[in-house]
C-alpha cells in the first residue's frame, strides 16, 4: 500500500484518539478476548479507510487503541488472511498502519498445528524463525512497486524474531510456572489443512509448527523497524500418514483453544507488563 493510503487510515484513527501506542498486538484465532481489557477506543475495521475486513470465525474485526496493563497499545482483535481472498499487500496494511501510529514493538499470536512429536496440544511456542511457502513462490507482501516512505526495499529476516523478546517471554512463562518452547513456523496459505505428504515435507525441512497467518505481518513489521515477538498455541497435531484414522477439523482447533485461552491470556498480560 502507498504511504498516502496509510496516512489516510492513520488520520481517521487520530480523529478518534490521540494515543500513541508503544506496542501493537495481533490476536489470532480464539485469542481475541484479550482485547476486551483495552481501555480506550474500539474502532470497527470497516470504518477505517483502506482496512481489510476480517471474515474468519472468531475474528471480530475491531481495532482497540488505548491502555492495557499500564501500557499504551493498539490491538487487532482478529486479523485477515490470504485464504480469505486478500492479496499479500492487503494482509499487511493493518500492520503498516499500526507502525505509522507509533508502535515500536509487535506481539503476534496464532493458533498452529504441531509438526514435532515433542510438542503437545496446549503448548505455547515462541517462533524463532519461519519458512514461508508463499514467499518462495512469489507471494511476498512487499512485492511490487516500492514506496521509500514505507521502509527498506530489501528487508533482512535473519533476525525477524527478536531474540531478547523471546528470552523475556520465556522468563515470564517460567515465573508463572509455564513452559515455553521455541520453534520454526511454516507459513501456508490455506484454508485447506495440509496433506500427510505436505506435513512430512515440512517436517523434513525442520519445521515444528504450521499455520496460515503471521508471517506477512512479521515482514511488514520488520520493514518498518518494529521488534517482533510471535507466539503460537498448538491446537492440533498435524497428521503425517494416510494410515492415521484421525481427521483434522476446525472444531478440533476451537475445542483446544477453549482450554488453552485463559493460560495464554495470562502469559500475554505478563509479557505486556514486562517488556
Amino acid at each position: 500500500m502507498t504511504a498516502a493510503k496509510i496516512e489516510q487510515a492513520v488520520n481517521y484513527i487520530r480523529s478518534k484518539t490521540d494515543v500513541v501506542p508503544e506496542l501493537c498486538l495481533v490476536l489470532g484465532s480464539g485469542l481475541g478476548d484479550f482485547a476486551d481489557g483495552v481501555d480506550g477506543e474500539h474502532i470497527p475495521y470497516d470504518d477505517i479507510p483502506g482496512f481489510p475486513i476480517s471474515t474468519a470465525p472468531s475474528h471480530k474485526g475491531l481495532l482497540h487503541i488505548g491502555t492495557c496493563m499500564g501500557r499504551s497499545v493498539v490491538v487487532m482483535q482478529g486479523r485477515v488472511h490470504m485464504y480469505e481472498g486478500y492479496q499479500p499487500a492487503e494482509v499487511v496494511f493493518p500492520m503498516q498502519v499500526m507502525a505509522a501510529l507509533g508502535a515500536t514493538t509487535a506481539i503476534l499470536t496464532n493458533a498452529a498445528g504441531g509438526l514435532d512429536a515433542a510438542l503437545d496440544v496446549g503448548d505455547i511456542v515462541a517462533i524463532e524463525d519461519h519458512l514461508s511457502i508463499p514467499n518462495l513462490s512469489g507471494r511476498d507482501p512487499l512485492r511490487g512497486p516500492h514506496d521509500p516512505a514505507s521502509g527498506e526495499r530489501f528487508v533482512a529476516l535473519n533476525k525477524a524474531y527478536d531474540p531478547a523478546l523471546i528470552v523475556t517471554a520465556e522468563q515470564v512463562a517460567a515465573s508463572a510456572g509455564q513452559t515455553m518452547q521455541r520453534g520454526i513456523y511454516a507459513f501456508v496459505v490455506g484454508p485447506t489443512f495440509e496433506t500427510p505428504a505436505e506435513v512430512r515435507m515440512l517436517q523434513s525441512l525442520g519445521c515444528q509448527l504450521v499455520g496460515m497467518s503471521t508471517v506477512p505481518e512479521v515482514i511488514a513489521a520488520r520493514q518498518h523497524g518494529l521488534a517482533v515477538l510471535a507466539l503460537s498455541v498448538v491446537t492440533n497435531m498435524a497428521i503425517s500418514t494416510t494410515r492415521d484414522d484421525r481427521i483434522t477439523s476446525e472444531q478440533e482447533v476451537w475445542d483446544a483453544m477453549v482450554e488453552i485461552k485463559p493460560r495464554f491470556q495470562r502469559l500475554v498480560a505478563g509479557i505486556l507488563q514486562t517488556i
